[in-house]
């Protein structure tokens, strides 16, 4: 028996060597220190591990099928988030000012089927809740409580539920966690993050050195700012903005970014913004986009020839799926590679799942999370203008729920244990393969 568990070990392990190839290779290759971190990071908890992994996840559907339950033309053809796991919620102030606690990071975002997202929420629970010492029992209690939340908001919206009937996540209408979330994210201060990454000198704003700050030869600068220029034409509402907010005050690398982002080139760059009090300033990020881990198992060329590279897709499938997104988000292409450009918003707080241990309390969380769900599957569709999805999601889904209610919620509970379980063997396989030195290129 040891003998076979070794060996099928061992086998996996090839696998996830092969899935890590092809999908970090080249960028391993060009910076090996960054997946040093972004590794020892994986490497902490399987939830990391998990969080850094997408590309294996999906390798793992046996994607280019592209079937199963609950799909058929429309429903496998539906917008997704891509990297749907419990981390990745959190706050954002809209184009209108507003507070909302809703799904964040779309850097993997892609069209394809909907119950991938709904899958990899739930394995994520599943890891989640398995930190906590949950009971399986208790664990499947919070994926059908995702499930059934998701189920109720998405026939509401097919049924023609209005905005008051389903309101959004705001400091009017959350509670709980995700209300002490949004109360943070309105302490916060433009000042505040101005202070942490800047400073005064000769009575102007400037990066202060430091605080993963790079400086840039002139070349590079240069480079940066011809880009920046091109990233202007791609903001819709940038006729409404006094044309001094787009003046830069100063550009700087940046590092140490997160698990997603280990060997892209990243900036920040410092703008005037809405007026010449230096308490206004505007930070903006430059980021080199990512192939959509998604993207790799989706072969219908309407969709892949779509976008234009990976900064146009990343920015056009968030403002697809977030109603209202940063008006400063945009794309441009640097060195040939095309690259997402958004604020740096001292309103983003995530989802704080330390200290949230209690079931019923996180019950509460997911129910959330399932409805701003299938809120976000809902945005993008024919109402959207959008030729990608040129069909009501919502009345797609629901009808393909209807088919099967009571098996709905039984196919994310059976996934969320069993990948929930892969993800826990995988990530002790990639710990060893790490520590090890077997990964190419560490």
């Amino acid at each position: 028996m040891a003998t076979q568990q070794a060996g099928a070990a061992e086998e996996r392990g090839e696998r996830i060597l092969e899935v890590f190839g092809t999908a970090f290779g080249e960028l391993l290759a060009a910076d090996p220190a960054a997946f040093q971190v972004k590794f020892r990071k994986m490497a902490a908890s399987a939830f990391a591990f998990y969080r850094g992994t997408a590309c294996l996840f999906y390798a793992d559907q046996d994607a280019g099928k592209a079937g199963g339950p609950f799909l058929d033309d429309r429903t496998a053809r539906v917008w997704i988030h891509g990297d749907l796991h419990a981390e990745n919620f959190g706050t954002y102030m809209d184009a209108n000012g507003r507070l909302i606690f809703n799904v964040n990071d779309f850097d993997e975002a892609f069209v394809g089927p909907f119950t991938w997202d709904l899958k990899r929420f739930a394995a994520s629970v599943a890891l989640l809740g398995y930190t906590k010492a949950l009971s399986d029992g208790q664990i499947t209690a919070l994926v059908r409580t995702y499930a059934v939340a998701y189920r109720e908001r998405i026939h509401a919206l097919a049924a023609g539920a209005k905005g008051d009937e389903i309101p959004s996540l705001n400091l009017d209408t959350a509670e709980g966690p995700v209300l002490a979330a949004l109360r943070a994210a309105r302490a916060h201060t433009r000042f505040g993050l101005l202070d942490s990454m800047t400073e005064i000198r000769d009575w102007e704003r400037r990066f202060a050195p430091g605080g993963g700050a790079v400086d840039l030869d002139s070349a590079t600068r240069y480079k940066v700012l011809d880009a920046f220029d091109g990233y202007l034409d791609t903001l819709p509402g940038s006729s409404d903005i006094r044309p001094d907010a787009y003046r830069v005050k100063d550009v700087v690398g940046r590092r140490g970014i997160g698990i997603g982002s280990a060997g892209l080139p990243s900036y920040n760059i410092l703008l005037e913004g809405h007026s010449d009090a230096l308490e206004n300033d505007l930070v903006i990020y430059m980021k080199q986009a990512q192939t959509s881990a998604v993207s790799r198992h989706i072969t219908d060329p309407e969709i892949r020839e779509y976008f234009q590279h990976g900064g146009h897709r990343t920015v056009i499938s968030q403002r697809a799926l977030q109603a209202h997104a940063d008006p400063w988000l945009g794309w441009t292409e640097l060195d040939g590679a095309g690259q997402l450009v958004a604020e740096v918003s001292p309103y983003a707080v995530d989802l704080d799942w330390s200290d949230l241990d209690s079931p019923e309390e996180i019950a509460q969380v997911v129910a959330d999370l399932g409805r701003a769900t299938a809120t976000m599957h809902s945005a993008a569709d024919d109402e959207s203008g959008h030729s990608l999805v040129p069909f009501s999601t919502e009345r797609a889904i629901d009808a393909a729920i209807a088919a099967d209610e009571e098996g709905f919620p039984e196919l994310l509970v059976d996934f969320a244990h069993e990948y929930g379980s892969v993800a826990r063997r995988d990530h002790q396989i990639f710990v060893d393969l790490f520590r090890n030195g077997r990964i190419p290129g560490l």
